[in-house]
């Protein structure tokens, strides 16, 4: 996913609104200097103030950008040719084994430093446990349609009995039915479902984005051929069968022939055919966007991806996807791909409406198609009107607002009505800016749940009115990844509009940028960063480290199949997780990190001390110290500010102020903070050097789905301040 898929790209719930989903989540004021009445002054006067401004004219030195591909080579220590030692291995445990001993030369990298996953929070809900698909890649768990909500808080022993439920059911014992349970207990059944967002969708198009804000509604609105239960089994959609072909190389889907596209409004628009989903992949690699590699040979391998998507052919029928019929389609691939039906939950394959899109101004071919985007005439997937893309999921999408609402209905004619449980859901904006009346909402029912802070005040209020003691739970963690990046290539330090502006000078920029250049200088920073005391901010010290994530991968992610022997002689047995590799080859290059979620693996003050020390020593005279850090925060957000001075305090205190200072730049507006990093357009757009606030969740069921984005090119750069080269 070259997003924050989930985009992956995703936003940290920590440190952003709190969603209510809870099972499953202004004005700006600038500031001028007066001008000079140079016709009102004397001649003594001006003589004296062109003294002053001399003594004050700015630096002679100026910052200046580097060549992205110089730093990246200079800094990554030869990733992207790790990743492609791992990716030649034919043998499948023999590549996780290397892309392991990869991600653990990334970690040692220290550009940047998971350090969060989702859930492990304190949270109240009404929401039935495992009611949405249970898959730890692409978007199937957004679909909402099976959400089972009760009209009371889920006490916490109704809570254990229905996981107790569902684990039978996993084990092959019996259904999994939350519906009849609550039923049993006197409890009514909500068919509606509200939470917040606090970003919306920037396209109705879901393959044209990477963002889990788009993709969180949109999949929703759209099926694809195969999608996972809630018992984590992938099972047909779209697909009613497939085969796949001896070599491992053709892939063939018979799909329903009952499936059709409906307008906002539920009109019938067109039957959907194969030609639907050979049109997605086409649409794919012509805009080009984040998530085009993924068809190539950096994910599905696809025959003729890459070539088409660089422009080495033109005829995208040499693409090796088509459509046999009406409802037969086929995927032709370059080699086996062990994890290809996994990708299928994920956008990049979803269909889009052939017909509707030519009509809306879409076109074929990747220069056509860019030139035709850029102009009034182009009306697919707009997200200013919900009438510019039909839908064949199992909702419709009737109302986007930004910045204020948005609705999806359930499809009245979708093929399979008897799955959807949920009538109608809606997302209300809400920056976390009025916490106590979030949670007033919550108790009163017009949202299901919320987690539970200490740093808004919420846990209180639930600890006060006995709602903690009788519903509270610790929420499941996910395979999601939060991470924070250094600015290794800082472009930008204040937005357009001069709203959060860095304090520093022409100087303090050169020195912070040489700084981040040396590898015992971020060491330092990131290992000082107590990331248990900075948790506990916000959820308090019982669970502080519950989320805690220390690998960019999920630990568990993986594992091997077969005893397997890498390049050095060591054997790692059959059943070896991801994670334990990775924490080998850790050890090896004698890196402190501890890879295991739930600790703090990062945070290691006697390590901090020593890369200071060797920092210093390479640094000597060629900056002057304090190192100057910008982190921005929305001050709006309550949990925001705390958990910003909470950096400056762990930081300033575990290195000192004379080694770095941390500047708090304040974001007085939503769209200024997502500006600055979560949306930023690019590496050089981003105006941080230290920023929390993005992550990725996986899209496929292989390592490389996260290890890709750091390749050059990959999404995730943008969070190191790279751009594409």
């Amino acid at each position: 996913m070259k997003k924050f898929s989930k985009i992956a790209a995703l936003l940290l719930a920590v440190i952003m609104v709190l969603s209510s989903m809870a099972a499953c989540g202004k004005g700006e004021t600038a500031s001028t200097e007066p001008s000079i009445e140079v016709e009102t002054q004397t001649e003594k006067e001006t003589e004296k103030e062109t003294e002053k401004e001399s003594e004050t004219e700015p630096e002679e030195v100026v910052y200046e950008r580097h060549d992205d591909e110089e730093v990246y080579e200079a800094n990554m220590e030869g990733y992207d040719a790790d990743i492609a030692a791992a990716k030649a291995n034919e043998d499948i445990d023999a590549k996780f084994v290397k892309m392991a001993e990869a991600e653990a030369k990334l970690l040692d990298t220290a550009v940047m430093a998971p350090y969060l996953t989702q859930g492990g929070a304190f949270t109240i809900s009404r929401i039935a446990p495992h009611t949405v698909p249970y898959v730890q890649w692409g978007n199937d768990g957004d679909r909402f349609y099976g959400l089972v909500i009760s009209d009371e808080f889920i006490t916490k022993e109704e809570r254990a009995e229905l996981l107790e439920l569902w684990q039978a059911a996993l084990n092959g014992e019996g259904e999994y039915d939350p519906a009849a349970y609550f039923e049993e207990k006197g409890h009514k059944i909500n068919n509606e479902y509200a939470l917040t967002f606090s970003t919306g969708p920037v396209t109705l198009d879901w393959l044209n984005t990477s963002s889990q804000s788009d993709t969180e509604i949109l999949v929703n609105t759209v099926d694809g051929l195969y999608e996972y239960n809630n018992l984590g089994q992938q099972v047909p959609a779209i697909a009613e069968s497939h085969d796949v072909s001896d070599d491992g190389l053709v892939y063939t889907f018979h799909l329903r022939d009952d499936v059709k596209w409906y307008t906002a409004e539920g009109t019938e628009y067109a039957g959907l055919t194969a030609a639907d989903f050979v049109a997605g992949i086409h649409h794919v690699l012509d805009i080009n966007d984040d998530l085009a590699y993924l068809l190539g040979a950096e994910g599905a391998h696809i025959v003729n991806a890459d070539e088409y998507n660089g422009g080495v052919i033109d005829d995208f029928e040499q693409v090796g996807v088509k459509a046999v019929d009406d409802y037969t389609l086929e995927f032709t691939l370059t080699q086996p791909t062990s994890y290809f039906m996994t990708m299928l939950s994920y956008s990049i394959f979803q269909p889009i409406c052939e017909s509707f899109y030519l009509s809306h101004g879409g076109v074929w071919g990747r220069e056509a198609c860019a030139e035709a985007m850029s102009t009034d005439a182009y009306q697919f997937g707009l997200k200013t009107d919900v009438a510019t893309q039909v839908y064949c999921g199992a909702y419709l999408l009737k109302k986007y607002v930004d910045g204020s609402e948005i609705l999806i209905e359930k499809n009245p004619n979708y093929y399979n009505p008897d799955k959807v449980k949920i009538d109608r859901v809606r997302w209300i904006y809400d920056m976390g800016e009025n916490i106590p009346q979030l949670y007033k909402d919550v108790c009163d029912g017009v949202y299901p749940g919320m987690s539970l802070s200490t740093a808004n005040g919420s846990l209180e209020l639930a600890k006060k009115d006995g709602n903690y003691d009788k519903y509270g739970y610790v929420s499941d963690t996910s395979s999601t990844t939060y991470f924070g990046g250094l600015n290794l290539n800082r472009g930008t330090f204040e937005l357009e509009s001069g709203a959060c502006k860095s304090p520093k000078t022409e100087q303090e920029k050169i020195d912070t940028d040489v700084a981040l250049q040396n590898k015992n200088f971020r060491k330092a920073l990131l290992h000082a960063w107590n990331r248990k005391a900075w948790r506990a901010i916000s959820v308090g010290d019982e669970i502080a480290e519950n989320a805690i994530r220390n690998m960019y991968t999920h630990p568990q992610f993986v594992v091997l199949s077969k005893d397997t022997t890498d390049e050095n002689g060591y054997t790692f047995p059959a059943g070896t997780i991801y994670g334990d590799m990775v924490q080998h080859y850790l050890d090896e290059m004698g890196c402190v990190v501890k890879v295991a979620d739930s600790q703090d693996g990062w945070y290691n003050q006697e390590a901090a001390e020593k890369y200071k020390a060797a920092a210093l020593e390479e640094l000597g005279d060629s900056v002057t110290f304090p190192i100057q850090i910008d982190v921005v925060y929305y001050s709006a957000n309550d949990g925001q500010v705390a958990q910003a001075n909470g950096y400056k305090t762990i930081i300033e205190e575990n290195l000192g102020k004379d080694f770095v200072q941390v500047n708090l730049i304040e974001a007085t507006t939503g769209d200024d903070f997502y500006a600055c990093g979560y949306r930023a357009s690019s590496g050089s757009a981003g105006n941080f050097d230290m920023f929390y606030g993005s992550g990725w969740g996986p899209d496929y069921g292989d390592p490389s789905t996260y290890l890709d984005t750091f390749l050059p090119g990959g999404y995730m750069l943008k969070v190191c301040g790279l751009d594409n080269f």
